[in-house]
């Protein structure tokens, strides 16, 4: 069922680095994404994938990992990712396209998911030293990064709290919660 799939795609910060992710699997999941909807049906697009070590690390040091915590600079080695996918825009083919960027960023990490993998969407990214690393041409811009692997960690959802935070956090044990609003919380009821 899609909601066991969606419970179980959490935003995945820690990895089994060890466990490597393969430039084939991370096609299969951007050719899931390809058939997605896409504005105008413009599909613009564009996909690179990272996986050689060098490339891995050079991406991880150009990523802020997480909002909320504000003390920490990432996974440590033995965590980080073993796979990136850079989502890129062809501006040549539409330059308005962040819900293409979206829809499909979901979809992959729906695809990760069923096949036991995890990502995390990074938007904090210095999409200036990735595009020159990777001489990226002028026509492409960088919208994310997707970090891909085996999650090596666990996520817990639970209610917003009284004081109405939305702040993530990780317990002493190393639970990562995720405070989620109530459905009663989100509906809008009609006035009259």
């Amino acid at each position: 069922m899609i909601k066991d799939l969606v419970i179980r795609n959490r935003s995945y910060r820690k990895f089994v680095n060890t466990k490597k992710v393969t430039a084939g699997q991370l096609e299969d999941l951007v050719d899931i994404a390809r058939l997605t909807p896409s504005s105008k049906n413009c599909q613009p697009l564009k996909y690179l994938l990272v996986t050689t070590p060098k490339d891995v690390d050079f991406v991880f040091s150009h990523l802020k990992w997480a909002w909320h915590l504000k003390h920490w600079d990432g996974p440590d080695k033995s965590q980080q990712p073993p796979a990136y996918i850079i989502m890129c825009i062809d501006k040549d083919l539409n330059d308005q396209a962040l819900i293409d960027a979206g829809i499909s960023a979901q979809t992959i990490l729906l695809a990760a998911t069923e096949n036991n993998m995890g990502g995390c969407i990074i938007r904090t990214v210095n999409r200036y030293a990735i595009a020159k690393y990777f001489d990226l041409p002028e026509n492409i811009e960088i919208v994310q990064v997707i970090a891909i692997g085996y999650p090596d960690q666990k996520i817990e959802l639970t209610t917003v709290s009284e004081d109405g935070s939305v702040s993530y956090f990780e317990d002493e044990s190393g639970i990562h919660y995720v405070p989620k609003r109530n459905i009663e919380d989100i509906i809008i009821s009609r006035k009259g």
